[in-house]
């Protein structure tokens, strides 16, 4: 454990750090594989909805350095090229 109040500090910020990235995270995840479910439900207009969603909780991940640029557009692309192809 840490001795030093800047020692111990960190570890307050490292946690409450590591907190809200993982919220992050899992919104985006959550987010992708709801415009997966709605792709296999054939439902066009949720899909176009979570979509819309996915895409701002990419972006978001991505502005915090969570995720690569290179992730997000591939991600960004690989979900609405799903959607598009429904019909």
């Amino acid at each position: 454990m840490a001795n030093m109040k800047n020692a111990k500090k960190k570890i307050k910020v490292s946690a409450k750090k590591k907190a809200i990235n993982n919220e992050y995270k899992t919104s985006m995840r959550t987010a992708v594989k709801n415009v997966d479910k709605a792709v296999a439900l054939k439902d066009k207009d949720k899909a176009k909805n979570n979509l819309n969603v996915a895409i701002k909780k990419i972006d978001k991940a991505a502005s915090v350095d969570l995720i690569s640029k290179n992730l997000k557009s591939r991600t960004k692309s690989r979900l609405t090229k799903k959607v598009n192809e429904m019909e």
